[in-house]
C-alpha cells in the first residue's frame, strides 16, 4: 500500500482547508494518509533553524511510515523539502516558501518529482523560480498564500477544485502510486 504524509503550514492543522482536499487525492488512489500536527509553533519561522526543527518533527513520522511516501506540505511544511531531497521522496508543495533560500536550495537538490502550487499574489511565491525548479507547476493568477482569489467566494472554491485536479494530474504523470 502507498502512503502519503501531510505536513501542515503554520496556521492550520493537517486536515484543514487546502490540505484536507489535497490529501483526498492520494487517499482515493488507495494510499494511507498520515497527518502530522506540530508539537508547538516554532519561534522563528523565517530563520534557517526552522528547517532543522521541521526535520526533527517530520523525520520520526517518515521513519515510522517507511518506504517512499508522497509528501504533501503547505507553507511552513515546505521546510521538509530537505528531507524529501535527502530521501528521494515525491512531493506536492502547496504555497511553498520559494523566497526562503534554504527551501529553494532543498528543492534544487531534489531527485524525485514534485509539484509546486502557488499564486501570483503570494509574497512567498516566485513563479519564475518555480518553473526553473520543476516542470510540474500549478500557478493561479491573483491567488494569495491561502490560494484564495479576489471576488466572489465561489471563485476561490473553483481554485480549490483546480488545485485538486492539478494534484491528480501530477500523480498520474509520475505514475504514483506505482502499480
Amino acid at each position: 500500500m502507498a502512503d502519503a504524509v501531510v505536513i501542515p503550514g503554520g496556521s492550520f492543522g493537517p486536515a484543514a482547508g487546502l490540505l484536507l482536499y489535497a490529501a483526498d487525492v492520494p487517499e482515493r488512489r488507495g494510499a494511507a494518509v498520515h497527518r502530522h500536527s506540530w508539537s508547538r509553533r516554532p519561534e522563528r519561522l523565517f530563520e534557517p533553524e526552522v528547517e532543522d526543527w521541521v526535520g526533527r518533527e517530520i523525520a520520526p513520522l517518515l521513519d515510522a511510515v517507511g518506504g517512499s511516501p508522497l509528501l504533501i506540505g503547505k507553507s511552513l511544511g515546505t521546510n521538509a523539502a530537505a528531507l524529501a531531497a535527502s530521501r528521494s521522496l515525491p512531493a506536492v508543495w502547496l504555497t511553498p516558501l520559494l523566497t526562503v533560500p534554504w527551501v529553494a536550495a532543498a528543492l534544487r537538490r531534489a531527485t524525485a518529482p514534485f509539484l509546486l502550487v502557488g499564486g501570483t499574489a503570494d509574497p512567498a511565491w516566485d513563479g519564475d523560480v518555480a518553473r526553473r525548479l520543476s516542470p510540474h507547476v500549478f500557478e493561479v493568477e491573483g491567488a494569495d498564500h491561502g490560494m484564495q482569489v479576489p471576488g466572489p467566494l465561489l471563485d476561490s472554491i473553483a481554485v480549490l477544485g483546480r488545485t485538486v485536479t492539478a494534484i491528480d494530474e501530477f500523480l498520474e504523470a509520475i505514475a504514483w502510486p506505482a502499480r
